[in-house]
């Protein structure tokens, strides 16, 4: 039985595939990856797991299987894209759906891990999405919808002169902005919403017809079938907007988790560990050094298994 590919073999096996199809041919290449390939068994276990994933992907529809791998380049992002599909994959079927979801994958607007982006919509709407974000953007003559697959964003809605609703759904239902600037983000579990500015109406999709009216400074989470307790929101809620994150006597394991949403690989925090309480700003933008400086301040030590895997524990 072949052994299980680690993240190394992982990491060159994405990287051969990104260089074979570059677009060039170059023999001393080919060969050098067969060599790669005879190796070690742990590198034939990560190609054949490559090829199974590219034959499961053909299934997909092709503008989408050509916008993802046929037109990778040799250049880093595709190399992390396409590790991330892999360990998503693991050794069973393709792309477990609570991990990533198929129709994320086909979303108009995507962002990766530690990715974030500013768009500016056909109305004047400024958008904004965090890490890991997919979405989807319908605007007709009657409303302005954005379909938040997952991850994060932040609008700050513009005056429409058809007057057309502005409405983000989710999994659990919908968030209609009341001329505001608010924040959606898709968890697992359940939809949570911030506002920053104005009043925006929620409304589950088992509860249509009982909406909520949220407002200025108060933040809520929903589900389908209910609504969470109304709370105040957090002074540094969109603060990956300008690149930090900003926690106020979070467990170090909520930390780390949240933390991960901006750095490719495994990132793990020891069970010993997570209840440690952290506070601070820190760049999600280098997070090597966030977790450098976190011995610093913590009874923990930050092993580095390779450039993308980190395991937090105790010192």
């Amino acid at each position: 039985m072949s052994p299980a590919p680690d993240l190394k073999a992982l990491e060159a096996a994405a990287t051969w595939y990104v260089q074979l199809n570059d677009g060039t041919t170059d023999e001393a290449r080919t060969r050098d990856w067969q060599a790669w390939l005879r190796a070690c068994p742990q590198h034939e276990a990560a190609w054949a797991r490559l090829e199974r994933f590219q034959r499961q992907w053909a299934l997909m529809p092709q503008e989408a299987a050509l916008s993802s791998l046929d037109a990778a380049k040799t250049q880093r992002r595709d190399v992390l894209k396409i590790l991330g599909m892999l360990l998503a994959v693991g050794s069973g079927t393709w792309l477990a759906a609570e991990q990533v979801p198929y129709r994320s994958m086909l979303a108009g607007q995507r962002t990766g891990v530690g990715e974030r982006r500013s768009l500016r919509l056909e109305d004047g709407s400024q958008l904004e999405l965090n890490a890991n974000t997919a979405l989807d953007i319908h605007f007709d003559a009657k409303q302005r919808v954005i379909r938040l697959h997952q991850g994060e964003i932040l609008i700050q809605t513009a005056k429409d002169p058809e007057q057309r609703p502005f409405i983000v759904q989710t999994e659990d239902g919908s968030v209609r902005a009341l001329g505001t600037r608010f924040s959606v983000r898709q968890l697992p579990e359940h939809t949570r919403v911030g506002v920053l500015q104005s009043a925006v109406e929620i409304r589950p999709l088992e509860l249509i017809h009982q909406p909520l009216r949220l407002e200025t400074g108060q933040q809520v989470t929903f589900d389908s079938n209910a609504i969470g307790r109304v709370q105040p929101l957090p002074a540094a809620s969109t603060a990956w907007v300008q690149g930090m994150l900003s926690v106020d006597d979070w467990r170090l394991g909520d930390f780390i988790e949240e933390l991960g949403r901006y750095r490719p690989g495994v990132l793990r925090c020891a069970t010993a560990v997570q209840h440690l309480r952290i506070s601070g700003a820190f760049r999600i933008d280098d997070t090597d050094t966030v977790l450098e400086n976190l011995g610093k301040t913590l009874p923990v030590n930050v092993r580095f298994f390779t450039r993308y895997w980190a395991s937090i524990e105790p010192a």
